[in-house]
Parts: structure tokens; C-alpha cells; sequence
């Protein structure tokens, strides 16, 4: 540069402001390439927080007693010690937290702001903790702080972008949907109680990437504090168990739900495997009566956490954990036993799709030769079932953004389509469609089924017909997900909860991501919407991969297809 520049230009931004580099970027910036006096764009970026108490959020986050009825009565496993004591995943949890509804959580203080930012003065990447006195609104458990920011674009403040949800947002009818900047949810380390009327202090500390708040009695300023150390976990239970997983375990009522069903598998001579990556099912078995357990664990990760747990419950000498592959399970490492019941929820930590723990099937078809006679599989079967959706906001990660702010980005749009056709635009991705809301536009459809109590198969697995269209809309999209039928009489869901009704917005599990496949020509909000009746698909399960290809396409005349 000939010289330094007087007005900064950025977009360095995400959802917790400051993790993509802003700090260090702009730092470097005002010391080598800008004048001292610059004007930058945005000019400031203001970070807020509420303390909040939520039983919902705080389940992404601890692991809570897990209740099994039984015949002796009432069993509680705990979580160990280490697990209560760890502050958690250090990283942020961001989601669209308008989504979550105000029911779900108590509000224990007003929107604070934190700290500023001022993007045209000398900024330091250096850490930093800024604090917020407050009088609590109600008295409560302090377990999360909710946290967004916004920008103003000028030094008067008169244009102005907010990340606001929509209960602290000034216009909740102008609120504008993004996906790329959302909402953060941040776990304290533990929960502490406040009083309604006793101050506290809300401390929000950052270092050059990462924020994390604190909650104490008084200021970290009066008393002379260090920065506390960025909290980390040392239980491994946050390496093993994202956040959705954490509430998945928490659930109750999915719980009794696998009690419910294991009670009509299990026998008092059962000797049960269990394979899932960290799955408190095979203490659910032990506790219902089995008369031997063992527990498959691939990862030591998972076999060092499952061991705690089973330490914290005296029931190290209860349940074996084989820490081994499928396919190199031997009869001794069975104590020369044969399997009577093979169970899994079934959940695998690298999956992505919800058709990825099908590997369940795989570990089933690898241990075929332990299974003794009459073996029960538990789930004996899956299904891959799908519906046709309109997206309120989801389609505009997909569509074309054609005129923008009076610029024709056309290029970009052309750029993007043939990136897509090259292969995305044949695949789903997964969403967590707890997070955005859609209508259902046809009923949900069981398109392939997958027999648990066979090996799987050489040949792949075919379907090919149509879904009735029986509602009008704009078919943005078609959701895929699996249905685990654990018994005859007992199926969990990992998509649709509900059937869907005529008017009402889809109910998604939200402990799962489903998989969408977008239908592009529907895509652009300029396209007319028109009356297709059917959705025609051709779905294949290829067994020597695992994986699922599909092709989805809307069709105006209806058929007889099935």
C-alpha cells in the first residue's frame, strides 16, 4: 500500500463476534495499515448476556440421574463424581435461540450489555474480563448465559444490525433470519443459587478467540483478580458426548421407552451385548434382570468414561466392557458364552446422516457366529421414512440471491448452482430441524426397511415410487430420517414426533439431525409456485459402502405410484 488507509472495511465476524479472528485482525489493522484516526465499517459491536436458570439447556451440558423401574424397585444410576465436577466443552453452543421456547427457561436477569468494541480505535487481542453488577429478577438455579451482539454500521448508531432472539429484540416482527451469525448458549461451570434482591456479578472474559463467562459475588476489579484459566473438560464425557447427546441420555421418557421394551426381550438367563458408543442401555439391562452383560466400546475414550460410570454405580464387576472392534470379538472375550439378546440404541459418534448407525447392522452382521440359538436383536428392524416440507426459513441457505442491495450477484449464483450440480444437489445434509421450523406438505412415507435380525444383505436395497403432495405450499424440500423399531410394539423416532397437521409447524426430535434434500427448482423465491402433485424418488442402500443415494423429483402429474 502507498500509503495507510482511512477507512477499514471487515466482515470478521461469527456467532460468538470475536472467533474468527476480529480481535488480532483488527489489532494488526490500526497498527501497520490504517491512519490513526480511520473511520471502519462497522464502527462498534456490542456483546449482551442474560443469566438464565433452564432445565432443558442445562441437560446439553450435565449428565442428570437416569430412573429405571424394576422389580426390586426403584434404581437411580448417578453420574461420577469427576463428570459433576467438569465445567464442560470449552467451545460455545450456538443455535437459533429463538427456537427455544421462553417456557423452557427462567430469566434471572435483564439483557446485559457486556462490552464494547469499537472497531475505529486501537483494539487489543490481549484477554480481558469485563463484569456487570445486577440485582437478580427472581431467585434460581445460575446455570446458562445467553449471549449475542449486535453491530452499528455508523458512529451515530442510526443503522443498526441486532442478533437479538426474538423476546429482547425491539421489533420482533422485523426480525431477520440468519443462519450464519445465530445465538450462543454458554454453561457455567456449575450452577450456583442466587437470591432475588442479593447482587451478583456476571463476568464475561474473553482472550483473543474465545468468550466464557463467569458468575461471582463481587467485582473481579475490587478484588484484584487474575483472569480465570478458559475452563476445559478433564472428565471426557464433553470429548465423547456432544450436546444433543447429553440431552438425549437425559431424556427420560426415551429412556422408559427402552425399559419398557427391554422388559418384554429380557429373560433371567439373557446373556446381553450391547453396542452403542457410550450407552447407558447395558446398565438399563443389568438393572432389569439380565444374567450377564457385556458392553462393546471401539474407542478407549468411551471405554475409560464407561468404566467411571460404572465404578460410581458398584457395577465394575457387573458389567464387562470389551474395548475391541466387531469384527475381532472372540468367544473368550464372551467367557466362551453366546449372545441371547444383541442390543444398541442404536448411536455411533461419527455419524453424521441418520442412516450412519446403521453400522449397527454391520456390528450384527460381524458378530453372527456369537449369537446363539433363537438370538432376539433389539431393535429388530429400521426404517428410512421421509416427508415433503415447506421450509419457513431454511430454503434461503439454497437459493439464489439474484439482486442484492442493488448489485447483481448472478455470477456467484451461476458459480454456486454448478458447484452444487456437481454432486451436493443430489445429496441431503444434516440439520437440526428443531431449530427451523417447517411445514409438512404430504404425510410422512416409509420408503426402505432394514430386517435387524438378518445379516446385512450382498444386494443393495431398492425403492422406488412417489409421495402424494395433499397440502399446498412450496416444496422446498424432502426430510429423511429413522425410525428404530426396538419391538413390534415400540418404535423411537429420530425425526417426526408427531403426525403432522394441516396448518401446524412439523415437531422434530431434538436430541437428532435429520437429513434434507433440498428440490433446487423451488428454490427461488422468483420462480412461480405452480401445483406439482407428486414427488417422485428412486432410494438405494448400498450395503458395501453403507451409504444411502437418493434422487428426489418434483412431478406435475399425478401417478400410481406407491
Amino acid at each position: 500500500m502507498p500509503c495507510r488507509a482511512n477507512i477499514l472495511i471487515t466482515e470478521l465476524f461469527d456467532t460468538e463476534l470475536i472467533g474468527e479472528g476480529a480481535l488480532p485482525s483488527y489489532e494488526h489493522a490500526h497498527r501497520h495499515l490504517v491512519q490513526e484516526n480511520c473511520e471502519a465499517v462497522p464502527h462498534r459491536a456490542t456483546v449482551y448476556a442474560q443469566l438464565v436458570e433452564s432445565r432443558t439447556m442445562w441437560s446439553w451440558n450435565k449428565l442428570f440421574p437416569i430412573r429405571v423401574q424394576t422389580r426390586l424397585g426403584e434404581q437411580v444410576i448417578v453420574p461420577p463424581l469427576e463428570l459433576e465436577r467438569c465445567p464442560g466443552a470449552p467451545s460455545v453452543y450456538d443455535i437459533q435461540l429463538s427456537q427455544v421456547s421462553p417456557t423452557d427457561f427462567t430469566a434471572l436477569s435483564n439483557v446485559l450489555p457486556m462490552f464494547s468494541v469499537d472497531f475505529s480505535k486501537q483494539v487489543s487481542s490481549s484477554a480481558a474480563c469485563h463484569s456487570r453488577q445486577f440485582e437478580p429478577l427472581a431467585s434460581g438455579q445460575a446455570q446458562v448465559v445467553l449471549s449475542w451482539w449486535d453491530i452499528e454500521m455508523d458512529p451515530e448508531g442510526k443503522i443498526k444490525c441486532t442478533m437479538a432472539p426474538f423476546w429482547a429484540h425491539s421489533d420482533p416482527q422485523e426480525l431477520q433470519w440468519r443462519d450464519h451469525w445465530m445465538q450462543c448458549v454458554y454453561f457455567l461451570p456449575q450452577e450456583e443459587p442466587i437470591t432475588q434482591g442479593s447482587a451478583v456479578c456476571l463476568v464475561a472474559h474473553h482472550d483473543d478467540y474465545c468468550v466464557w463467562y463467569s458468575l461471582q459475588r463481587t467485582s473481579p476489579e475490587k478484588k484484584g483478580r487474575v483472569h480465570p484459566v478458559r475452563p476445559v473438560c478433564d472428565c471426557q464425557a464433553h470429548l465423547l458426548w456432544n450436546r444433543p447427546r447429553f440431552g438425549e441420555i437425559n431424556d427420560q421418557d426415551r429412556t422408559d421407552q427402552y425399559v419398557q421394551a427391554l422388559r418384554t426381550v429380557l429373560k433371567p438367563d439373557s446373556v446381553c451385548l450391547c453396542v452403542s458408543d457410550g450407552s447407558p442401555l447395558c446398565m438399563l439391562a443389568h438393572h432389569l434382570g439380565a444374567e450377564q452383560v457385556f458392553t462393546m466400546e471401539s474407542s478407549a475414550a468411551s471405554h475409560r468414561l464407561m468404566k467411571k460410570i460404572f465404578k460410581a454405580n458398584h457395577l465394575e464387576d457387573k458389567i464387562n466392557v470389551i474395548e475391541k472392534r466387531p469384527e475381532l470379538l472372540t468367544s473368550a472375550d464372551l467367557e466362551g458364552k453366546k449372545v441371547s439378546l444383541l442390543l444398541g440404541e442404536p448411536f455411533f459418534t461419527t455419524s453424521l446422516l441418520p442412516w450412519h448407525n446403521l453400522y449397527f447392522w454391520y456390528v450384527r452382521t460381524a458378530v453372527d457366529q456369537h449369537l446363539g440359538p433363537g438370538a432376539v436383536v433389539m431393535p429388530q428392524a429400521a426404517s428410512l421414512y421421509a416427508v415433503v416440507v415447506e421450509f419457513r426459513d431454511l430454503w434461503r441457505v439454497r437459493s439464489p440471491c439474484g439482486n442484492c442491495e442493488g448489485f447483481d450477484v448472478h455470477i456467484m449464483d451461476d458459480m454456486i448452482k454448478r458447484a452444487l450440480d456437481f454432486r451436493e444437489s443430489k445429496e441431503a445434509e444434516p440439520h437440526p430441524l428443531w431449530e427451523y421450523p417447517c411445514r409438512s406438505l404430504s404425510e410422512a412415507q416409509q420408503i426402505l426397511t432394514f430386517d435387524f435380525q438378518q445379516p446385512v444383505p450382498p444386494q443393495p436395497l431398492c425403492a422406488e415410487g412417489s409421495i402424494k403432495l395433499s397440502r399446498p405450499g412450496r416444496s422446498h424440500g424432502v426430510v429423511l430420517w429413522m425410525e428404530y423399531h426396538l419391538t413390534p410394539a415400540s418404535t423411537v423416532s429420530t425425526g417426526l414426533l408427531n403426525p403432522a397437521e394441516d396448518k401446524e409447524d412439523c415437531c422434530w426430535n431434538p436430541h437428532c439431525k435429520q437429513a434434507v434434500y433440498f428440490l433446487s427448482t423451488t428454490l427461488d423465491p422468483r420462480a412461480p409456485l405452480g401445483s406439482p402433485h407428486t414427488v417422485s424418488y428412486v432410494v438405494e442402500f448400498h450395503p458395501r459402502t453403507g451409504e444411502v443415494t437418493m434422487d428426489f423429483t418434483l412431478s406435475d402429474a399425478l401417478d400410481d405410484g406407491h
